[in-house]
């Protein structure tokens, strides 16, 4: 268990990397200063263009696929106890911490929603297909109205409710609520968390001011 300390610190450091800010420095511009100010792949995708959204998006999901994929290849525990699926859960939040709160641009990092997803996609398979739906619905929420934020936030909400779902349909003791709870409370905490860094998106999407995709 011990390996799971510097397991930790490096997924807050990966997570910290600002892709999109490094993306855009290299185009001469600093996210920071231009569009809505924050350095996420929306923002990038706007200022820079949608091939470079789509780098920083993916870079972004990486962060947090990547320390998740490592905990079952270093850690000699495969169980799926309360206690291991926790410890495995503060790997994946400590690089949304990072990305949220980046050591390396004074804490004033993204909002989280990419990087979350790279966690979902990573824990296997309990978050994974939920995950899997939740992006889907992103997807087919952008296409009906075509906003990134509307569609992080209400992707973000249905995430925790297809985990519920899933325990109480599947009639497995692998999948119990008593085994799983740190993943409902922690599926539910990173909905909170995404919804409350997208505030300011839902203050421009009541007054009508929200840019859509593709907006110019």
């Amino acid at each position: 268990m011990i390996l799971f300390v510097p397991l930790i610190i490096f997924a807050y450091l990966l997570g910290a990397v600002p892709f999109g800010f490094l993306i855009g420095k290299a185009q001469g511009k600093d996210l920071r200063l231009i569009g809505s100010g924050n350095i996420g792949a929306t923002n990038a995708g706007r200022m820079l263009g949608k091939k470079w959204g789509g780098v920083c998006f993916l870079l972004d999901v990486l962060k947090g696929l990547i320390p998740m994929l490592l905990v079952p290849f270093l850690v000699n525990d495969h169980s799926s106890s309360p206690g291991m699926l926790l410890l495995w859960l503060l790997v994946g939040c400590a690089a949304v911490l990072g990305h949220i709160f980046p050591i390396y641009l004074g804490f004033k990092g993204g909002k989280g929603a990419a990087t979350s997803l790279g966690i979902v996609l990573g824990l296997w398979p309990y978050y994974t297909f939920c995950g899997i739906a939740a992006f889907a619905i992103w997807g087919i929420t952008l296409l009906l109205w075509r906003y990134v934020s509307l569609s992080s936030i209400i992707a973000a909400v249905s995430f925790p409710v297809l985990l519920l779902l899933s325990i109480l349909l599947i009639d497995n003791e692998d999948w119990s609520l008593l085994r799983l709870w740190p993943l409902v409370i922690t599926a539910v905490l990173m909905a909170l968390l995404i919804v409350v860094r997208h505030r300011d998106n839902i203050k421009r999407l009541i007054e009508g001011s929200e840019e859509k995709i593709g907006q110019k």
